[in-house]
């Protein structure tokens, strides 16, 4: 775990530029990665990340339920900036999904299993892969009300420098 007092970081970081706050944690670790859904947003975090880290490592978790329109996107990000793409799916398969749990809604009771089997477990083995010490992302302000209480810097409950 990076030892940093935050809280100070965070008020001297508030005025200073992406590129800035990229560069200034770039010098914290070499253990990083940067995430991304390849949604409309992470093609700036991406291009932004490869202009100063081009063999950061990029994690995708992907839900094998995206759009084919994500997938062209994902595709294109991907030999535009030469990421250094680490993909990571469920281990069972789309079909076995369907069959088994289904693509449930956010009331369902399934939803919790679902968000297991998809989205949680295979970012717990990313993590546990790269056991990274500073983890990019594009988490927003403004996309749920917990969102909304972060800072640039926070640590991850797994004790990862996030720096969003």
């Amino acid at each position: 775990m990076i030892d940093i007092d935050i809280e100070q970081l965070n008020k001297e970081l508030k005025y200073k530029s992406p590129n800035e706050i990229i560069e200034w944690a770039l010098t914290l670790s070499e253990k990083r990665i940067v995430t991304t859904s390849f949604g409309k947003y992470s093609a700036i975090l991406l291009s932004t990340m490869a202009k100063h880290d081009k063999d950061i490592n990029v994690i995708w978790c992907d839900t094998l339920y995206n759009q084919p329109s994500t997938y062209k996107h994902a595709e294109d990000l991907i030999k535009n900036y030469n990421l250094n793409i680490n993909k990571y799916q469920s281990l069972k398969s789309k079909a076995e999904i369907d069959a088994t749990i289904g693509l449930p809604s956010i009331e369902d009771d399934n939803h919790a299993e679902y968000s297991e089997v998809v989205k949680l477990e295979p970012f717990r083995r990313a993590l546990q892969e790269h056991n990274p010490e500073i983890w990019f992302t594009n988490i927003r302000i403004r996309q749920t009300e917990l969102r909304n209480k972060k800072d640039i810097l926070s640590y991850s409950k797994d004790g990862i420098l996030e720096i969003s």
